[in-house]
């Protein structure tokens, strides 16, 4: 099983590499909502990210709504857990608004506002504060 930071690290790597994307998302294949709710949200995160490199506009949004069900399917397995919640989070505040991903940014807001003074990952806790900061 990849190591979790391994995992974040990679995703961010994603955003500029399409290599990095796919290979992440290969990573991740053997995970889903049931055996592994988290590594499964980062997979449809990678997965909607892949949109990103994608030139036909169709791929594009099959790409983007592939990873969005990935991801939904893991919050909705797993929706108490902050970092697939603040994964939500940053997409919502970054996806153009034309995709209509957005219905849950101001729960999730205040679901992280609430919830990340409890995280036990000091690291997770300091990135999660920085992005509340950025994106109020």
């Amino acid at each position: 099983m990849p190591g979790i930071k391994d995992v974040r690290l990679m995703l961010h790597q994603a955003t500029s590499s399409e290599e990095v994307c796919n290979k992440l998302i290969n990573i991740l294949l053997p995970y889903n909502e049931t055996n592994n709710p988290l590594l499964s949200g980062y997979r449809g995160g990678a997965t909607m990210i892949l949109a990103k490199h994608a030139f036909n506009p169709f791929s594009k949004l099959s790409h983007f709504k592939k990873g969005k069900n990935i991801l939904e399917s893991a919050i909705k397995s797993d929706n108490s857990n902050i970092e697939l919640r603040f994964l939500r989070y940053t997409i919502q505040t970054s996806v153009p608004s034309f995709l209509n991903y957005s219905n849950e940014k101001k729960t999730d807001k205040i679901f992280l506002t609430k919830s990340v003074s409890d995280l036990k990952d000091l690291e997770l806790k300091r990135i999660i504060n920085a992005y509340l900061l950025k994106y109020p």
